[in-house]
């Protein structure tokens, strides 16, 4: 459990797994996708990811020079995990989502926390 742990390291790292689940995606791409992410962050990630064996990497000699990443065969077996911790996230959106519409539903003096006050005193 704990190897399998490791290759999760970080949430850029699952994201990057993510992004490569619908297949080969240039350097700029993930970059693209991936809003807020440094480009030294990326390129750590990726190569720890190709260490792993998990994402293969492909260098094109052009100009400027073009670098592709796509899972391995190792990566895809990550698939399924991926999917499942995307379900579960979805769950705690929808749970989320539906917790906000009850405590908008209720009336502001019921809501817990809230503590109605006049003329600097407290009301009920």
């Amino acid at each position: 459990m704990q190897r399998a742990t490791r290759v999760f390291d970080g949430k850029w790292t699952t994201l990057v797994l993510r992004d490569l689940l619908g297949g080969t995606r240039r350097y700029s791409e993930l970059q693209r996708s991936l809003a807020g992410i440094s480009p030294r962050l990326l390129s750590a990630r990726l190569k720890l990811l190709e260490q792993q064996g998990l994402v293969l990497r492909t260098e094109y000699a052009t100009v400027p020079p073009t670098t592709e990443y796509a899972l391995s065969e190792q990566g895809m077996r990550i698939i399924p995990v991926i999917q499942a911790l995307a379900a579960y996230g979805q769950g705690l959106l929808e749970e989320d989502a539906s917790a906000a519409q009850r405590r908008a539903a209720q009336p502001a003096a019921t809501q817990t926390g809230v503590t109605r006050v006049r003329n600097g005193k407290r009301v009920s």
